[in-house]
This record gives structure tokens, sequence and C-alpha cells, in this order.
């Protein structure tokens, strides 16, 4: 039914601003420059190797604008949807309704490229948030060649560029119910479900196509490393972690870029390092993350 993590929707304030951030913390050009004009809103996509990330912001007057411009009054900029790809938005929305989320009516979209001219075309089922614990989930079944949206460019040595993403988060206070709708309803695989006492967290890890979506909950009297405390009964969507050929490479063009970031350090999982990118750009928790090599990641399994 879902296929890949198609891609992450950022809502923010000002595009021309967040754009020229973005590009600077991924060390790539935009990969398109849009418009929906009957949603009231404008976009920049950037799609790297395993997905892509949006940046939205309301222009006008529409549903999404609507959406954005409400999720920029209560929480301000951030990550505000997952879009999952399926190969067949009709069937996922027979499914979607089989397991009772009451999906809204298969929607067509049309995008264009202020630059280009080029229109890319899809088709979106969208769940409402109160049948996804808060976080707003959706389908969308790509009409348009995949080429259309080329991969971004990069304006950096290839080690030091972000290279696609490994995994984002999801808090919640309740993992029975989280791992009830993404691996029940949803149909994601789940791979990981495990307390991790020295963290104070619950985490459950599920994969769809090579990218990990980790739903994370804190044990009681979390400690020190546990996922922030939650208001409410909802869920939220928290952070990315970025994959990057060599984490040394990619701290210190940040860091020149102008970037607050950690120092890199072993990451949790034996043979990969890590670093933070400590002031959240765009509302975003985020992680920069090398991957194991081969040897150490045949060594783990």
């Amino acid at each position: 039914m879902l296929d890949t993590l198609d891609h992450l929707v950022i809502a923010v304030g000002d595009l021309p601003a967040a754009t020229a951030r973005f590009t600077s913390l991924l060390g790539r050009r935009p990969s398109w420059k849009g418009e929906h004009p009957s949603e009231g809103t404008e976009n920049v996509l950037y799609r790297i190797d395993n997905t892509y990330v949006e940046l939205l912001a309301a222009t006008g007057e529409g549903a999404t604008a609507a959406m954005v411009e409400a999720r920029l009054a209560s929480h301000g900029e951030g990550l505000v949807a997952l879009a999952f790809g399926t190969a067949d938005a009709d069937a996922c929305h027979a499914a979607f309704e089989k397991a009772s989320l009451a999906p809204a009516p298969v929607r067509d979209g049309l995008g264009r490229d202020v630059e280009s001219g080029a229109f890319r075309q899809w088709r979106n089922v969208i769940l409402p948030p109160a049948k996804t614990r808060g976080v707003l989930l959706f389908a969308i079944e790509h009409q348009s060649p995949a080429d259309i949206l080329p991969v971004a460019d990069e304006l950096c040595d290839p080690d030091a560029a972000i290279r696609g993403v490994d995994h984002v988060v999801v808090n919640t206070r309740d993992a029975d119910a989280a791992k009830a709708l993404y691996g029940d309803a949803l149909g994601i695989r789940l791979a990981l479900d495990k307390s991790f006492e020295q963290w104070g967290a619950r985490l459950l890890f599920f994969r769809v196509g090579g990218i990990t979506v980790e739903i994370a909950s804190r044990l009681e009297g979390g400690a020190s490393g546990a996922p922030p405390a939650l208001e409410g009964e909802e869920d939220s969507l928290f952070g990315i972690s970025w994959r990057v050929a060599d984490a040394a490479a990619a701290r210190e063009r940040l860091a020149k870029e102008g970037f607050d970031v950690s120092e890199v350090r072993d990451g949790r999982k034996p043979g990969t390092r890590v670093f933070t990118i400590r002031e959240e750009p765009l509302g975003v928790a985020m992680l920069a993350l090398q991957p194991a090599a081969p040897e150490d990641t045949r060594r783990d399994a």
C-alpha cells in the first residue's frame, strides 16, 4: 500500500529566507520552485538520494494555505507532514477506508515550476489528523515522470553535502496506539520495538523505502536523552536525521556556513558517527549521521 516515504513537508513563513538557509544546510540547490494558485501556496523542493523535502509557504487563499497559516500561528515553522508514496491512490484509499482511517476523497494535484514552466501532477489521499493522532499524514501517487523533479545539484564536496534522510522522529505519549496506527492501519513494517532504560525511551522503528519512521515515547521518569515531554494526547513530528558520507567534512562545512553544530561523536548504532545541528533550523530538530561501513554493518547484524 505504501512503498516509500515520498517526501517531508516543512511549513515556513518567509520562503526566500527559508530557501537560502536550507540551501546552505543541505549544500544543494533547489530542484523545483513551484506554485499552487488554487491552494494559495508556493513551495521549494529538494530531491536528495532517497526522498525529497518540501518547504511550503502560504501566499494566498486556499485550504493548504490555511493549514500552513494555522501551523505557523500555533507552533511557528517546522515539520508539518509526512507523505508516503503509493503506486495506486484508489487502492490506497480503499485500504485506508477498510482500516477505519476515514480518508478524504482522492484529490488531484498540480504544481508548476516558476523558472522552467514545467508541470507536475499527482493524486493525494489525505488522512484526517483526528485519525492519525494529530500528525498530518497522506499518500501520494505521482503521475509525472520522476525526472521532472531532478536531484538537487551539490554546491560543495559530495562528502560534505546532505545525501539523504536516515530517519524521521515522531514523539508520542502512547507507543501502543502509535504502533497500531503505523503498523496495523498503515501497514508499514515494524523493524524494532524496544525500551532503552539508559535513554529513558521506548523506540519503535518502522521501515519504508529504506527510511525509518522512528516513534519515540518517554519511559516513566525518563532520563537525559529521553524524548521531550508532550502536552495533551496527540503525537508530534519532532526531527530529521540526515545521512552524510563524512560526518567530519559535513560538520566543518556547516560550521563555516554559520550553523551551530556539536562536535562529531559516536552514534548509538555501532560504527556510526553523528553530530547535532543545535539551532534546529526552520524549527526542526536535526542530526547528521554517517552510516557504519559495510564491515561494521555485517558485524552488528
